[in-house]
């Protein structure tokens, strides 16, 4: 099938607190530009050969999801880190570990998968393939 993710839109609650978590904790590279549709400033997070859009969920851009709620994601990237070192990481930022690690079954095959919550709660998973 020749579909693949360009980029997904996360609904926060507080824009600048997402922006820290996914680009200093995550290590995704921010970046703005303006819409094309009503030349508003949006923000995006970089990562590999795709995005996460930020909306802030007291003015989203239109069009939007059907009910555009922060705090609804349940998203898995995938890691060459280790997702040993990733726990280090967590604990600098002191950000808990909600489960794993733990063998769970992704796209491809078995992966090594943590669980953490971003500012909004959405689910976090940080997973390896080759473990």
């Amino acid at each position: 099938m020749s579909l693949f993710i360009d980029h997904v839109v996360i609904t926060v609650a507080d824009i600048d607190k997402s922006i820290h978590f996914y680009s200093n904790v995550l290590g995704m590279e921010l970046q703005e530009f303006l819409s094309t549709t009503d030349n508003a400033k949006r923000k995006s997070l970089k990562f590999g050969t795709q995005k996460i859009n930020l909306h802030e969920a007291s003015k989203p851009f239109k069009p939007h999801a059907h009910k555009p709620l922060s705090g609804t994601m349940d998203i898995c990237f995938l890691s060459e880190i280790n997702v040993n070192d990733w726990i280090k990481i967590f604990d600098k930022f002191d950000i808990k570990i909600e489960d794993g690690p733990a063998i769970k079954t992704g796209a491809n095959g078995p992966i090594k998968s943590i669980y953490v919550r971003d500012p909004d709660k959405n689910l976090i998973e940080i997973s390896n393939q080759n473990y």
